[in-house]
């Protein structure tokens, strides 16, 4: 993958703790193969040289999304995925998992046996699928197709999963429905994170779950039991909890400012995880698009149902990056954290992303210093 070249100047948040000014990156077949301070890159090199308030950071990985510019995990083709992974580098993400929604068994197993069986050659890389439904609660469907909606089954998921080549690496699932106990224990014991969303459970049920290993919980507060001062619900468990991490769409539209700043300030950097969520229309003029088999309509950054209800986004990274900067004592730390990092660390991929070190993907993304992309690399190739 890729030629030998190097990236000189700017400032580089190698992960959530350390940083470097003015270094030279040297990156050959798809890795970084060193990183250094104050130093030059030899003569006749290839070099990106950028500004001194530039920023490089590890590439983002959006693990919630549905589709962009045209293409959604359900339309089940290699096309579809490849449009997504070709769009997303411009908003800096280096690496996704394709996202379903709740359909028919048909359909579903459709788009995971293309998923598992896609291959990455340019863009960001598909790292698996977050098997969104069915196994929700349908009062909290949400744009979830209600018609499709049914209580966790482990052995459809064990079928699901075979389907894709065990590639399924995160299932949203609501703990209080029929079994929902069951299936969890079985994510846990195979490998896969567990998150709970589209659910109504109360606190007890959400103890229950994190003690079989309940370890994040999708897009925080949409479509969720909320905090009540007499019943915690999903959102104060999440709050109370020390190990699950959350979702959050920072698109200023699903949670408001004040409230994606409050679950900061309780959740911290270690905790939160920022996605997209997005939809097809992503990338695409307002208008009228599909999701599910429902129409959606984008409209001043807002995809809704006809009912009103919002149905994912249009968010691009990028732009919840500089949403996030907006927070009260956050730093680029921080932000490699919930952008990259964290989902890293729970995908169990941080051995080889969500980092710039010697041996790990070149996956970076450079930004302005108020949070514009400059230029993305994916696996060492500039996109």
């Amino acid at each position: 993958m890729g030629n030998t070249f190097y990236i000189y100047g700017g400032k580089v948040i190698i992960d959530g703790e350390a940083s470097l000014s003015r270094p030279l990156i040297k990156i050959s077949q798809g890795k970084i193969e060193a990183v250094a301070e104050n130093a030059l890159p030899p003569g006749g090199a290839s070099v990106y040289e950028l500004r001194d308030d530039d920023v490089i950071l590890p590439g983002f990985i959006d693990i919630h999304i549905h589709g962009a510019n045209g293409a959604d995990t359900m339309d089940g083709t290699n096309e579809a995925l490849s449009t997504i992974a070709q769009f997303l580098p411009r908003e800096g993400v280096t690496s996704f998992l394709a996202t379903t929604i709740t359909s028919g068994v048909e359909e579903t197993s459709r788009a995971l046996k293309t998923a598992g069986q896609y291959k990455s050659e340019s863009g960001a890389e598909l790292l698996g699928v977050h098997l969104e439904g069915p196994f929700i609660s349908s009062g909290q469907a949400g744009a979830q197709p209600s018609a499709h909606i049914t209580p966790p089954d482990v052995d459809l998921f064990k079928e699901w999963q075979k389907t894709s080549e065990n590639s399924i690496r995160i299932v949203t699932f609501a703990p209080e429905e029929k079994n929902g106990q069951e299936l969890m224990k079985h994510l846990y014991e195979t490998g896969v994170i567990g998150s709970v969303g589209h659910s109504d459970a109360v606190f007890t049920e959400m103890q229950e779950a994190e003690e079989n290993g309940l370890s994040h919980a999708t897009h925080l507060f949409n479509r969720m039991r909320p905090l009540h001062h007499r019943e915690p619900g999903v959102v104060g468990s999440v709050y109370l909890s020390e190990r699950i991490k959350a979702e959050l769409i920072l698109d200023e539209i699903h949670v408001s400012p004040e409230v994606s700043h409050l679950s900061y300030q309780v959740l911290g950097s270690d905790r939160l995880i920022l996605i997209s969520d997005a939809i097809r229309g992503k990338g695409l003029p307002e208008g009228e698009y599909d999701l599910g088999g429902q129409k959606v309509t984008i409209r001043n950054k807002e995809a809704r149902l006809e009912d009103g209800s919002l149905a994912g986004s249009v968010l691009q990274m990028d732009q919840a990056v500089r949403n996030a900067l907006k927070f009260r004592n956050i730093s680029w730390f921080d932000i490699v954290k919930i952008t990259s990092l964290n989902a890293a660390k729970s995908l169990r991929i941080d051995n080889r992303k969500g980092r710039i070190a010697e041996g790990w993907d070149a996956d970076l993304v450079i930004l302005s210093h108020e949070g514009y992309v400059k230029k993305t690399f994916c696996r060492g190739e500039h996109q």
